[in-house]
């Protein structure tokens, strides 16, 4: 199968995935959402058993695409947007494959959920990661609430999501966020992670994943509809206005708390 937003390479058992929308920063639209969660199934069907996640251009992902959320603010269009998110994330975290995440460039909102769904998550040195819904008065979506808990702990991972700011990536790494920053090529480091993970007892290593994957599946889908049933209170409040609006103005929101 063919798409317009995604890169799916594939070589044995082994798949790369990248985000294809280039002069987006990789942001994912309506379309890019949908052809995911079409690629991690056709994956999910497959019989491949290692697969990279990486970002074409420069940037892993920026994030939902604002214009998406614009032109979906009906709660009809709202819904099938975060319906393709949650078979997205649900499919890759719970995939019999070993996953992993080259973040390379930018990782934000939506970006870094969806990375951090992965078994294990590399950034590049120069790469920055941000949980920043906040800044246009929204929580995490994409389980981005789970995989930060997970990581950091409840208290760590609120403040994460309610500063909403950028890390660089050895921050990253001394928080927990990331597992490995690398330096380099990113093909390269795919190549060379590659060559080393072929080398191991994949069988074992997945099914390891796929116990773990499926004691925490249920909460996963919790944190997912909650998210949803925020998210969709979020849109209605002045804070959320005010934030896409003072985006879009390129200007800094003056928030009310309503």
């Amino acid at each position: 199968m063919s798409y317009e937003t995604l890169d799916l390479v594939k070589e044995g058992n082994v798949a790369t995935l990248y985000l294809n929308r280039v002069n987006s920063l990789n942001a994912m639209d309506v379309q890019m959402l949908g052809e995911l969660a079409k690629c991690l199934k056709e994956i999910q069907n497959s019989d491949i058993t290692l697969l990279f996640i990486t970002g074409k251009g420069r940037a892993f992902s920026a994030g939902g695409d604002l214009k998406t959320m614009l032109s979906n603010a009906s709660e009809e269009g709202f819904q099938e947007v975060m319906d393709d998110i949650k078979n997205i994330i649900v499919t890759l975290y719970t995939l019999p494959a070993v996953t992993v995440s080259f973040i390379n460039g930018a990782a934000a909102g939506l970006g870094l959920s969806f990375a951090l769904a992965c078994d294990q998550v590399l950034v590049e040195k120069n790469a920055k990661v941000a949980m920043n819904f906040i800044n246009i008065g929204l929580i995490p979506d994409g389980g981005g609430h789970f995989f930060l808990k997970k990581r950091l702990g409840e208290h760590k991972a609120k403040q994460m999501i309610w500063e909403g700011r950028s890390m660089a990536s050895e921050e990253a790494l001394k928080a927990g966020i990331v597992d490995i920053v690398y330096e380099g090529d990113t093909e390269e480091q795919i190549k060379l992670l590659k060559r080393k993970l072929i080398a191991r007892p994949l069988k074992a290593m997945i099914a390891s994943k796929v116990l773990f994957s499926q004691l925490e599946k249920q909460q996963l889908l919790q944190v997912l509809d909650h998210e949803r049933n925020s998210q969709l209170e979020m849109r209605k409040t002045e804070d959320h206005r005010e934030g896409v609006a003072a985006f879009l103005e390129k200007r800094a929101p003056q928030f009310i708390g309503k």
